[in-house]
C-alpha cells in the first residue's frame, strides 16, 4: 500500500498562531513558515511574544478548542485513510494542536513537543532536525511509495523527497520559487491528483 504524508496547518486546519494574533492583536503572530524559512527563528519569536504577553498554555488551548478544521478536511482525510496509510507530518506541537486533531478523527501525527511548567510555556523541543525529510526517507526505506502535500517553506524537503509531492494552496511567491513542484487548490483537486498517481483500486465513501 502507498503512503500519504500531509502537513497540518494550511492543509487540514487554519494556522493556529493566526488565531492567537486575532485574540491578542499582535500582528507578528501572523507570520508563518510561508514568511520565515528558518523554523527555529520563527518559534523563538513566538515564544518571546507568548512570554512577554503572559499567555498561558490554558489561554492557547482555549483558543484552539474554538477552532474548526477547514471545510471538507475531515471528509478528505476519511477518504485518504481508507485508501492510503496516512500520517500528518507537522511542525506544530502535540500539546497545541490536539483539540483539532481530535476533530479530524485522531489521525496518526508526527510533530514536536512544547515544554510546559505550571501552565507556562518554557520552550519547545523539536523531534529531530529535518524531521519531515527524514520521515519520508524512513517510509521509503520500508518500501512504501510516498505521496506528500504541504503549503510552506518547511514542506519543501518533504515534497521534493516524496515520490510525488504537491503544494496545497501555497502562496504565489513560494510556487514561483519552486516551479518544479505542482500545486492544487482544493481537497478535491488533491484527491484527484492522488488517484491519478495511485496504483490500487480506490475505495469510495
Amino acid at each position: 500500500m502507498e503512503y500519504l504524508c500531509l502537513d497540518l496547518e494550511g492543509v487540514l486546519i487554519p494556522e493556529i498562531w493566526s488565531e492567537v494574533a486575532k485574540h491578542t492583536g499582535e500582528e507578528k503572530f501572523n507570520l508563518t513558515t510561508q514568511d520565515i524559512k528558518d523554523y527555529s527563528e520563527l518559534m523563538d519569536m513566538r515564544m518571546e511574544l507568548v512570554n512577554s504577553m503572559n499567555l498561558s498554555m490554558s489561554d492557547l488551548n482555549n483558543l484552539v478548542d474554538k477552532m474548526e478544521p477547514f471545510e471538507g478536511a475531515k471528509e478528505f482525510l476519511d477518504w485518504a485513510r481508507d485508501n492510503f496509510q496516512v500520517t500528518i507530518v507537522s511542525d506544530s506541537f502535540y500539546e497545541l494542536a490536539w483539540p483539532l486533531i481530535r476533530k479530524l478523527g485522531t489521525p496518526n501525527m508526527v510533530c514536536h513537543h512544547l515544554e510546559i511548567d505550571q501552565d507556562k510555556l518554557k520552550g519547545y523541543k523539536l523531534r529531530q532536525n529535518e524531521n519531515k525529510k527524514k520521515v519520508i526517507h524512513t517510509l521509503q526505506s520500508l518500501k512504501y511509495k510516498v505521496f506528500a502535500s504541504g503549503d510552506s517553506y518547511n514542506d519543501i524537503q518533504m515534497l521534493k523527497e516524496a515520490d510525488f509531492g504537491v503544494f496545497f494552496q501555497a502562496p504565489k511567491h513560494i510556487r514561483d520559487e519552486f516551479p518544479d513542484i505542482g500545486s492544487v487548490e482544493s481537497h478535491q483537486e488533491l484527491k484527484e491528483a492522488l488517484i491519478k498517481r495511485s496504483n490500487f483500486v480506490q475505495i469510495t465513501r
